[in-house]
């Protein structure tokens, strides 16, 4: 398995982002071409593709990081994490989340948080076994219309 940082939006990223978003949650909307590439091109987003079994590989998995700064410090968080159903329990989430810790280090981030769904098992252990502590915090959101 490999992990690639995206620099261009091409056809073969775009077409597995389509698939794998719906298996993050059936209320997940697909991003446009535009809203893809505009991620892609940000400076603070970097979008991260893991390909399986090795660079010739097919996409099996994403993940988005954000890098940004605050009064406080530089902080970053891991969103997005989606790995195909077909292609998981081999490795690949944990390789992306260790890319994504080495990027958020390398950019002078304090801390790297992300979010996860209590009923989603298996995704809570693998971030814990790469060093996420739980945290006992109050998380709120706020939808905007």
């Amino acid at each position: 398995m490999i992990v690639e940082k995206v620099s261009e939006l091409t056809e073969e990223i775009y077409t597995a982002v389509k698939l794998l978003v719906p298996q993050l949650g059936a209320h997940k909307v697909i991003p446009t071409w535009d809203e893809l590439n505009a991620l892609v091109r940000s400076e603070s987003s970097t979008l991260l593709i893991a390909r399986y079994p090795d660079q010739h590989g097919r996409i099996a998995g994403i993940l988005n990081l954000t890098i940004y700064r605050v009064p406080t410090g530089i902080r970053s968080i891991v969103e997005d994490v989606i790995v195909d159903e077909k292609m998981r329990r081999r490795g690949i989430a944990e390789g992306l989340m260790r890319h994504a810790i080495e990027l958020a280090e390398q950019g002078g981030a304090s801390t790297l948080a992300l979010t996860s769904n209590p009923s989603r098992e298996a995704a809570n252990k693998l971030y814990q076994s790469v060093g996420f502590e739980k945290r006992e915090t109050n998380s709120y959101l706020y939808k905007i219309k």
